[in-house]
């Protein structure tokens, strides 16, 4: 029997990729975008896809609906992909910003996952899989609002997780660490849009390193460039998360995830601040 999955956030990066990389595994694939050109070029490169935008519920729901009635009901799996960034200093971030964010990362998430949760409890079975990152597990900084919405996340579905116990359905995360996708320049137009930098107090660090951090390096850290892969890497994990038949709470991408995991577990808090607080 072909498995259908619905992805979020597949203009691009990993969830591209792992659109076309299910779909040349035999899932049948519904692929979602937020802008309607994106949208009308998964299609032509041969994907059902379908408009979806975390911040507006209508959307949510009828992408929902329009998968239920191309499967006839059926929803094997979701993949809530679909985030965004704004860097800067926490003090900077204003409090829309903040709001946004969560808007994309969590409260769009969990409002796809509560869409999908009847008719997967109806058919038994089912698995959401939700991408969070090697920052919901150790926060870094200039990164605050990113590093929330993930640590949120992270506990949002290791509640769901327990609460599902006996239900047929896996509420499970992929954390991927330095992946190579455009998350960092959309990053710099949510900086511009929220961080007004030539007004903070910290107007010196921005000019003596923060701003070439962000557009010299898009953000990237030594660590992360020296580790970084290609999204399939994430594809891969989704794959093993999508067909496990025990399928594990967790699955890391990346050398610096694994790392991360092992600081949380081993060095008190003053430690990892130490190892973090140039990253």
């Amino acid at each position: 029997m072909i498995r259908n999955i619905l992805i979020t956030g597949c203009s691009s990066g990993i969830g591209y990729d792992a659109a076309h990389g299910l779909k040349a595994r035999g899932w049948r694939v519904f692929a979602s975008a937020r802008k309607p050109d994106d949208v009308a070029r998964l299609r032509d490169e041969g994907l059902e896809a379908l408009h979806l935008d975390y911040a507006d519920q209508a959307s949510i729901e009828a992408a929902v609906a329009a998968m239920q009635a191309a499967t006839g009901g059926r929803i094997d799996a979701i993949f809530n992909n679909g985030a965004f960034a704004v860097p800067g200093p926490v003090e900077d971030i204003p409090r829309d910003a903040l709001r946004a964010n969560f808007e994309a990362n969590l409260f769009g998430p969990h409002a796809l996952t509560r869409a999908v949760l009847p008719q997967m409890r109806a058919q038994g079975f089912g698995r959401i899989v939700n991408c969070s990152s090697v920052l919901g597990l150790v926060a870094a900084p200039w990164r605050g609002s990113y590093n929330a919405t993930k640590f949120a996340l992270e506990g949002l579905t290791d509640t769901l997780r327990l609460e599902l116990r006996g239900s047929g359905i896996d509420a499970i995360l992929i954390e991927p660490g330095p992946i190579r996708t455009d998350f960092r320049k959309n990053a710099i137009k949510a900086f511009e849009t929220w961080v007004d930098w030539e007004s903070s107090a910290r107007i010196e660090e921005y000019r003596n390193g923060l701003l070439d951090k962000l557009y010299k390096r898009g953000t990237r850290s030594a660590t992360e460039a020296r580790f970084e892969l290609g999204p399939e890497a994430v594809t891969a994990r989704l794959i093993r998360a999508l067909e496990d038949p025990r399928p594990k709470p967790r699955y890391y991408v990346t050398t610096p995830t694994y790392m991360a995991a092992a600081m949380r577990r081993l060095l008190p808090s003053r430690a990892i601040d130490r190892l973090m607080r140039d990253a």
